[in-house]
């Protein structure tokens, strides 16, 4: 799917949770095209598409209440801001039912930011829902739009720039040790395990303090592109394990007990 660069990097969508971020996503896919932009355009998606690999609607409902809840401020050319919610009106079929159909719209004040935008991030599906935090993807999204620039491979951050991209709550993980651990260290790790692109973000320093963070990105050669594919094709379950090389190995123990079975001379 292509993404409109203006509902990538935007300030206050750090209380959106993983399954909010995808449902978001899932919504603009399915809303892309010419009609976009189109004030009081409605789009009709079935709940079962929604869903995934979970059997109620309730975490489909959370996520919609918690995007037309969040206001986020999106910068302008010319320096200007706009506030707007992410998600306008809507209707849902009957919760207590299995099939039925989510008709949405977009906030008038984000149409026209649909419309004219000229940038977009390209974000693969599979990659998208195969992430296990919500800061992986966020990284991802706004690595998206920049891997491709063929004159760009790094971008300085300031600290807190760098924590509303990533979708840190306020207040939440105040250290850079801890923001290292808990956010950075995972989402890195899972980029560059199934993304079509790899990264690195490193902190610079004044003193000792860290006051900016550097991202770097690049594309893959086509064996880190085989691993990737070969990684999304695992299960989710043991991969943050896998690719941060805690996964316990396996001892193969039958050959030890067949010789401890076996009678002297045998």
């Amino acid at each position: 799917m292509l993404k409109p660069a203006e509902l990538i990097d935007i300030d206050g969508a750090t209380g959106l949770t993983l399954s909010a971020r995808r449902l978001y996503n899932q919504l603009i896919a399915h809303a892309f095209g010419p009609r976009m932009g189109e004030e009081g355009q409605e789009w009709t998606i079935r709940l079962s598409e929604l869903r995934g690999l979970h059997k109620g609607n309730e975490r489909i409902e959370d996520s919609i209440v918690a995007l037309m809840k969040t206001i986020v401020t999106v910068r302008l050319p010319g320096g200007a801001t706009r506030r707007v919610a992410l998600l306008g009106g809507n209707d849902m079929g009957d919760p207590e039912r299995a099939h039925g159909c989510l008709t949405y719209s977009f906030d008038k004040r984000l149409v026209p930011l649909l419309r004219e935008s000229s940038v977009f991030g390209k974000i693969e599906i599979e990659v998208m829902h195969a992430f296990t935090t919500k800061y992986g993807l966020a990284l991802y999204e706004a690595l998206s739009r920049r891997v491709r620039l063929t004159s760009k491979f790094y971008e300085d951050f300031d600290l807190e720039a760098f924590r509303e991209l990533l979708g840190v709550p306020s207040g939440k993980l105040t250290t850079f040790s801890n923001l290292k651990l808990r956010a950075i260290t995972p989402a890195v790790e899972e980029i560059n395990a199934i993304a079509s692109f790899g990264c690195q973000v490193e902190p610079l320093k004044v003193g000792k303090k860290v006051e900016k963070v550097r991202v770097a990105w690049w594309r893959k050669d086509l064996d880190g592109l085989k691993e990737a594919y070969a990684e999304l094709q695992r299960p989710k379950v043991g991969r943050r394990a896998r690719i941060s090389g805690e996964a316990e190995q396996i001892v193969e123990l039958a050959s030890l007990f067949e010789k401890e079975d076996r009678k002297p001379g045998s």
